[in-house]
């Protein structure tokens, strides 16, 4: 499992530090989990790219520039704060939190699943499902459940 919890010290970081965008491994975890904060509204865009920069023309990625491939993410701001609050990990490579679709309904309507705290409202929990990376809401339309990565306000 890539490490998530780098991906959210890094996105969270960076809107701490104010900053117009970050660059992050590319892997497809990454792309899956930037790829539904950006459909949330969580950030700007999500651009592939090298170390130096985003591209301005595709680039496909190949075994000898695998290395130097980042994801570029435009951090998004609303009257001058950050609009992602905070995100953390939940589940861990020591302690891996999966969920029926029942207990993923318990979480999205404000009651305890397991030890998890319940979703607050503007708050998302993205999904590492069979059907692939989903938000919380999606996985519960598409009546599948899986193991819950990270959590966003």
């Amino acid at each position: 499992m890539p490490r998530v919890h780098d991906l959210c010290a890094r996105i969270q970081n960076g809107f701490r530090s104010r900053l117009q965008s970050i660059s992050i491994p590319e892997t497809k975890m990454n792309l899956a989990i930037t790829s539904t904060l950006y459909r949330e509204g969580f950030l700007s865009s999500v651009v592939r790219g090298s170390h130096k920069g985003p591209d301005m023309e595709y680039t496909p990625t190949t075994n000898d520039n695998v290395a130097t491939r980042r994801l570029w993410l435009s951090l998004k701001y609303k009257d001058n704060e950050p609009v992602l609050q905070q995100m953390g990990v939940v589940s861990k490579p020591s302690k891996r939190v999966t969920f029926t679709v029942t207990e993923m309904k318990h979480l999205a309507s404000g009651r305890r699943a397991k030890f998890i705290k319940p979703l607050q409202p503007g708050e998302i929990a993205i999904m590492n499902t069979s059907r692939g990376v989903l938000e919380l809401q999606e996985a519960i339309k598409k009546n599948v459940g899986g193991e819950i990565l990270c959590r966003a306000s």
